[in-house]
């Protein structure tokens, strides 16, 4: 059972860890294509909040955040795989905040080609945000020291 798990979470973190792993060979003084691809969703994003809220958002660097979603799912994915909750929530809070702003399917019209997409991934990246908050509530329910009982031997007479 402990290598069926350990595998299982190999397997689940390297989704992460390649993609990180990838991002950082791409990273660059702009921030590379994922920055690229970024920048559009921020603005709409701003857009969004500053005319809905009628707050003033500020600029964000965007080599940070590129920067950031590198070490959430770096880090987060080789804590995971070994075992840590403390990966899985960095993965969960890379989950929770990039999940809405990459799949945006929302500014989208469902006859439009981009809508099922990115409706497909978003759906994929709740289905990864439950199966992180699956594995925590797993980990909390099993007590961190097992006791064993002691069997008594019976006296033969």
């Amino acid at each position: 059972m402990g290598f069926f798990s350990f595998l299982g979470r190999v397997l689940f973190a390297s989704l992460f860890i390649l993609s990180a792993w990838q991002m950082f060979h791409e990273f660059d003084a702009t921030g590379g294509p994922p920055a690229k691809e970024l920048i559009p969703k921020l603005n709409a994003l701003r857009k969004n909040l500053s005319s809905n809220l009628g707050l003033v958002i500020p600029d964000i660097n965007i080599r940070q955040v590129v920067a950031t979603i590198i070490f959430l799912k770096g880090v987060g994915g080789i804590l995971f795989v070994v075992g840590s909750t403390l990966g899985s929530y960095l993965l969960l809070v890379y989950l929770l905040l990039a999940t809405p702003v990459l799949y945006d399917f929302y500014n989208y019209r469902p006859n439009e080609p981009e809508y099922s997409s990115l409706l497909n991934d978003f759906i994929q990246s709740t289905a990864l945000f439950g199966a992180l908050l699956f594995f925590i509530g797993m980990k909390n329910s099993i007590p961190r020291k097992q006791f064993r009982k002691k069997t008594t031997k019976t006296k033969t007479t």
